[in-house]
């Protein structure tokens, strides 16, 4: 997605977490918790991945896409599909996604990454103009 921005990516906090559960310092029902509402996104609304399970090795997990932003108004915090996402973000000057994966079969969740989308990344959008003086870069 090309308007996408600001990635921040938790991968190392993932993996700290899972040497924990691995080493027995944690529970697995510590890390299990995902709520009846992240496991009905993920089954309506979720893109499944081909990652196993770091937990259960049961099932593939599931990446659900939340939306936050002033101007989503009523539709922030909702989850949303992959597809979504670009025709949001040149409909919305900004907003934050949050990309949570789940296991559906064990609860496990975590959060794998967050980033910006909207029209003000895209070239000739309203920050670039703003940079610019209201000229268009050429």
């Amino acid at each position: 997605m090309r308007t996408q921005r600001q990635v921040v990516d938790f991968s190392l906090r993932r993996r700290a977490l899972l040497r924990e559960v691995y080493s027995g310092r944690v529970g697995a029902y510590e890390v299990c918790d995902a709520s009846p509402y992240l496991k009905s996104a993920a089954k309506f609304h979720g893109e499944p991945t081909e990652v196993r399970c770091p937990v259960c090795r049961r099932e593939n997990l599931t990446h659900v896409h939340y939306i936050y932003g002033d101007e989503l108004k009523q539709s922030a915090g909702q989850a949303r599909t992959k597809a979504e996402l670009p025709v949001l973000a040149l409909t919305f000057r900004e907003f934050q996604v949050y990309v949570v994966e789940v296991c559906r079969s064990c609860g496990w969740n975590h959060l794998v990454e967050q980033y910006v989308l909207g029209r003000d990344g895209i070239a000739g959008g309203p920050a670039e103009a703003a940079a610019t003086g209201g000229r268009r870069a050429r």
